[in-house]
């Protein structure tokens, strides 16, 4: 049971691993709001190689459509140990403000306490400020930065 909001009265929200190729595009719309670079076409086949080094991803659903989709690993390193990393963690936006991404950063947790990780990591773009304010009110912390390099690019 996740707890309860004061924007909704809904405590037992299911969440779902997705493991059939309709869940995973069933994720889709969602997860392309927070990937728009991604096509509908390349989505699954993109997923399934993921999964093939420990990807998974969830999601809740209100009625049958999901409208709040996590994906997600475990790994393990010398800086953190045994940890869960949240690659992908997106609400649709008509379901903002209404527990949903509460109730799938609660499970993440809970996820990550049974498989036994240390921690819980997270990034985010430096321009989700709403995002940040929301990790923030799940108590995770701002703990560096993320650097890049493009191999090829000048």
């Amino acid at each position: 049971m996740t707890r309860a909001t004061t924007e909704s009265t809904i405590t037992d929200r299911e969440v779902k691993l997705a493991t059939t190729d309709l869940e995973l595009l069933d994720c889709f719309t969602v997860m392309n709001e927070l990937r728009p670079h991604l096509s509908k076409n390349e989505f699954i086949a993109r997923v399934r190689r993921q999964q093939a080094s420990g990807y998974q991803l969830a999601f809740c659903c209100d009625g049958d459509n999901p409208v709040c989709v996590t994906g997600f690993r475990v790994g393990e390193n010398l800086a953190w140990g045994r940890y869960l990393y949240v690659d992908d963690l997106v609400t649709a936006t008509a379901y903002r403000s209404k527990g949903y991404g509460t109730t799938l950063m609660d499970w993440l947790k809970e996820y990550a306490a049974n498989n036994q990780c240390e921690q819980l990591h997270l990034d985010s773009g430096a321009q989700r400020k709403d995002a940040h304010r929301f990790y923030e009110r799940e108590n995770m912390s701002v703990t560096g930065y993320h650097f890049v390099y493009f191999p090829g690019a000048k």
